[in-house]
């Protein structure tokens, strides 16, 4: 039987997809993650679901016709006598799912009741591809896990701290009022988890703080947070806009779009194009991953090393922007794949940076990348910091904080 945990609630935090379910456990308040687990394969006849645990490796193929099923075999590892989590479904004090789109609705976590459920639905023509999915496996935890709190954790809430002046486009307002067109931005969770992070880190109060966050992977964006709010980020009405990423185009002419479609592209394929063969792999040719693309460099490829100068250039536009509207900038953060394990990503970004307070120290930025540390020099007006991001720990740290609002956090 899997361990009880004195004096801890468990919080289970599901990321659900159309294909897959991702899911973790951890005990808060000391925000220690005791198992997680990946279910594969929904909506076929050969599921398969693996979780490691505290109590061992559990694994098991079996059909997974839909997420009823999922959700069903989530709760039977966790609760298995030898490798499970739980010792019974009464020790989850509440369950946090990831919900990329919340539109204008919230501008926070909140616990899911109807009307949490119809702004997720309503929001679905915003996220096509993920709303749905994050609705359904939270219909069916409701089903599974009744009477145990669910919270929504929104991708979009942390940037509806906006102006106007930074999420309205330069369209006519009718598109704005009648089709919701504005910025959104997206990695909120993560952004907001990584500069409280590193507000704490550098022991400073969130309140006098200002902070640049990039987030860069395969997808990559990048926040600017004035006194631990969001004021400007890089995507916009969808992830697409931005920074150049591992397959999107980020910021173009859109002119381009009528250029292509003159010449006899269809709008879907100009859709698959910019979403999935744009970026680092289009434009080098040979890969989305960076470490392909480093290793292509050092050997002389041309493209390779194109691809990597457009990528920090356009970082290193952002940033010179954002600290220009922020006026002060106190600490610009580096996470997600790239951003945490790029050391020779990072030196190119921040190399020119120097005129604006933004000093590397190179030996730093070797020894303390991937993990989290200081890599400026002692003498830079703003701190770099590297800080792994943990997007399913904010989504537990956001339910307990709703499920056991008296508890310390």
């Amino acid at each position: 039987m899997a361990k009880s945990r004195a004096q801890s609630d468990d919080i289970l935090v599901i990321n659900c997809g159309s294909s897959s379910l991702k899911y973790e456990v951890y005990a808060m308040p000391q925000r220690s993650s005791v198992g997680r687990g990946q279910v594969e394969r929904i909506g076929g006849s050969s599921g398969e679901i693996n979780q490691e645990s505290i109590n061992g490796h559990y694994r098991r193929e079996q059909p997974m016709p839909d997420h009823q099923a999922a959700i069903a075999a989530v709760i039977e590892a966790l609760t298995d006598d030898k490798a499970g989590v739980v010792d019974n479904l009464d020790g989850i004090a509440g369950v946090g799912h990831r919900v990329v789109h919340g539109g204008e609705n919230y501008a926070g976590s909140v616990v899911i009741d109807d009307a949490v459920l119809a702004a997720i639905e309503e929001n679905i023509e915003l996220a096509p591809l993920h709303n749905p999915a994050n609705l359904t496996g939270i219909q069916q935890a409701m089903k599974a896990l009744p009477g145990i709190p669910q919270v929504a954790v929104f991708d979009t809430a942390f940037h509806q701290t906006l102006s106007p002046a930074a999420y309205l486009y330069g369209l006519p307002r009718e598109l704005y009022e009648k089709h919701k067109i504005r910025r959104y931005g997206f990695h909120g969770t993560s952004h907001r988890y990584v500069a409280n992070e590193a507000v704490k880190f550098m022991k400073r109060s969130a309140e006098n703080t200002n902070v640049i966050s990039c987030h860069l992977g395969n997808g990559a964006s990048i926040t600017a947070i004035r006194n631990g709010v969001s004021v400007d980020t890089s995507m916009g009405f969808t992830p697409l806009e931005g920074l150049m990423m591992g397959t999107r185009s980020g910021d173009i002419d859109p002119a381009i779009i009528f250029y292509l479609l003159e010449r006899g592209y269809s709008a879907a394929e100009l859709n698959n194009m910019l979403n999935k063969q744009s970026g680092l792999l289009g434009l080098s040719g040979i890969s989305n991953d960076l470490r392909d693309l480093e290793d292509a460099a050092e050997r002389g490829d041309r493209n390779a090393l194109d691809a990597l100068e457009v990528f920090a250039y356009r970082i290193r536009k952002y940033i010179g922007g954002y600290s220009a509207n922020l006026v002060k900038v106190d600490i610009l953060v580096f996470t997600g794949g790239i951003g945490q394990y790029g050391t020779r990503m990072r030196e190119r970004i921040c190399n020119r940076l120097e005129n604006i307070g933004i000093v590397m120290d190179y030996r730093r930025n070797l020894e303390n990348g991937p993990r989290q540390g200081l890599i400026s020099r002692d003498y830079s007006p703003v701190d770099i910091v590297v800080v792994p991001t943990n997007e399913e720990l904010q989504i537990a740290i956001d339910t307990h904080r709703l499920v056991r609002p008296r508890s310390e956090h």
